[in-house]
């Protein structure tokens, strides 16, 4: 059985933890797990390295958890949280001495050639990312032999992909996941999945809901993850939740 090994380069919401000018007490906390970059995963499987999402935290991700190598990046969808890093695989083409090849849905890719315009420049200045981009739709793909299934789930009105290794499903900015979707999802071993805070949010699980969706699913382990300082104290919380649910933190590597 192909192993897979997912580590959680950031953990946080949209303004990360701590959140600037806020002196609440997950803010003012000393536990590491309570400071959190934005979001983006690290999966290592069948010899191949992918990152899902590259965040204003990405430089900072990347030398923190000391990778070397990144054979492709996979985008969930196009807020800046999700896509403000992607100028430093640069590091990555100087290192591999190639392109990186990255893939998304068409917004996704629409809205990267406005913000890095100078990447998709026909005439290149020297020094900017080279990248290869591949679309993608609601239905599986392949990368370098590493079959990934895409699931489709709605943040407020906006589509957003979860994506699916093996027994590993990751699932970030959700506030709705179809009947249809969820069947894509059963049968994983570990399940990633988002959740805001406790209260309502407009394009975010809560805490509730995200264990309502955990509890459909039925994996052996979920964790959470895209958390906000309104969530609580990571330790705090970590003990109001089932024995198969853990609230995710950076760093935190899991083997699959």
């Amino acid at each position: 059985m192909t192993q897979i090994q997912a580590r959680f380069l950031g953990t946080g919401t949209s303004q990360g933890i701590p959140m600037i000018a806020c002196t609440c007490e997950v803010c003012r906390s000393t536990d590491p797990c309570d400071q959190r970059l934005r979001v983006s995963m690290h999966i290592e499987t069948e010899g191949k390295s992918f990152i899902i999402d590259t965040g204003p935290d990405f430089r900072q991700q990347i030398l923190r958890a000391g990778i070397q190598r990144v054979d492709a990046v996979l985008y969930t969808h196009e807020h800046k949280d999700h896509t403000a890093g992607m100028d430093d695989i640069r590091g990555f083409n100087y290192a591999q001495k190639s392109s990186i090849p990255l893939y998304a849905q068409a917004p996704v890719i629409e809205q990267l050639k406005r913000e890095f315009a100078y990447a998709f420049a026909e005439d290149k200045y020297p020094g900017v990312p080279e990248i290869e981009v591949h679309e993608i739709e609601n239905q599986p793909f392949t990368i370098a032999g590493v079959t990934i299934t895409p699931i489709l789930v709605k943040h407020y009105y906006l589509d957003v992909l979860g994506f699916r290794f093996g027994d590993f499903t990751y699932i970030t900015d959700a506030n709705f996941i179809s009947d249809e979707e969820l069947e894509k999802v059963k049968g994983s071993k570990v399940l990633v999945i988002n959740a805001l805070r406790k209260t309502t949010h407009i394009s975010h699980f809560t805490l509730d809901e995200a264990l309502e969706v955990i509890d459909k699913i039925k994996p052996e382990k979920a964790y959470i993850t895209h958390i906000s300082h309104m969530m609580g104290l990571h330790a705090a919380v970590e003990k109001e939740l089932p024995a198969h649910v853990h609230l995710a933190y950076d760093g935190l590597t899991l083997a699959v």
